[in-house]
């Protein structure tokens, strides 16, 4: 299920939580991030390199490309087996900003997507078949987890990929963890 969680970016403990994806989409439309609901029906081996899992939709990636103009696109695919997978959550749990448009299909698994708008911390737990943007210079972090299992495509209209530019916050500590974030589900 997906979720949307405001808060405001001093109030980490209280936050407006939408489920219905109308009014997750409409929220974010608001902030200029794009949220949608695509089809995600390929199933992968854990071992599955990126270019199968780019080759299985293929054509989605191109009408993106074509729409955003995307020069570059890759696959983060990480399970609770990966060798890095901690120091790869340390990096992403950082706040950045990227200098380019960038979009992230996930494709198998969640993750936690936190855009900090203005005053505002957006909080989105993505799942398959979510397809969100991050506009460019917009302040966001994200959790993958202590035990990651998930595989996103990312498109990004520069052709260098993932770059980013941190912003040395520690704001991110102060909100919930994609763990803590699962179990308030329950």
């Amino acid at each position: 299920m997906s979720l949307l969680t405001v808060y405001d970016d001093n109030q980490a403990q209280q936050g407006e939580r939408y489920s219905d994806f109308a009014a997750i989409e409409s929220q974010l439309k608001a902030i200029n991030v794009v949220f949608e609901r695509w089809a995600a029906n390929c199933t992968f081996a854990a071992d599955a390199d990126q270019a199968t899992i780019l080759a299985a939709y293929a054509e989605p990636i191109a009408r993106l490309q074509q729409q955003y103009g995307f020069q570059s696109v890759d696959v983060i695919s990480l399970n609770a087996d990966h060798p890095d997978k901690a120091a790869l959550r340390q990096k992403f749990l950082a706040e950045h900003t990227h200098d380019d448009f960038e979009v992230r299909f996930f494709v198998e698994g969640c993750g936690l997507f936190y855009l900090h708008v203005g005053d505002k911390v957006y909080v989105v737990l993505c799942e398959r078949g979510d397809l969100i943007s991050v506009p460019a210079h917009t302040k966001h972090w994200f959790d993958l987890g202590e035990n990651p299992c998930l595989k996103a495509i990312r498109l990004f209209t520069t052709p260098d990929g993932w770059v980013a530019n941190f912003t040395g916050s520690d704001i991110g500590a102060s909100f919930p963890t994609l763990a803590q974030t699962l179990a308030g589900l329950s």
